[in-house]
């Protein structure tokens, strides 16, 4: 009775561990999708309304998701001190999935307007493509993560019995 309630316990865990890594892969996209649109809004935005950025920022961080709009406001807050936006930028995109293209952005947020929305495009471009290609490997990738994940719990329930 002792070995079944255990293998019950592993199997638990088995099922469990793959459920929080789903979970994360799902945040890990839906943080990308929040900043793709926040990025192809602040573009807008700085072309047609020219909103200075402090206050782009903090208006950004009210239409995205947790994580995305924490980042906007973590840049917002550090521009209205005074600090150095680009510095902000990259210390803050430094937390979010995909920050390679987004760390970059924080030199281009210093220039004229063509500049900035130049970079803001090319950052764009970058995201877009990195979102689509997570989306066309993650069935793939689901199903290998379930397969080891409940692999490893059959295997130590195995080697328990």
């Amino acid at each position: 009775m002792l070995k079944v309630l255990g293998s019950a316990c592993i199997l638990g865990g088995g099922i469990l561990a793959r459920y929080l890594q789903a979970a994360e892969r799902r945040r890990e996209m839906d943080t990308l999708s929040d900043l793709l649109w926040a990025l192809r809004r602040m573009a807008e935005e700085i072309r047609m309304a020219r909103t200075p950025l402090p206050l782009l920022l903090e208006r950004l961080s009210q239409g995205c998701g947790e994580t995305a709009g924490a980042f906007f406001r973590e840049v917002s807050a550090a521009a209205r001190r005074g600090e150095n936006l680009g510095d902000a930028w990259r210390q803050a995109a430094e937390t979010l999935p995909g920050t390679s293209a987004l760390t970059e952005l924080g030199d281009g947020l210093c220039g004229d307007e063509e500049s900035v929305c130049k970079a803001i495009s090319l950052v764009i471009y970058s995201l877009a493509q990195d979102l689509e290609e997570r989306t066309r490997r993650q069935p793939e990738e689901a199903k290998r993560a379930t397969a080891l994940c409940l692999s490893g719990a059959a295997l130590l329930v195995i080697l328990l019995i």
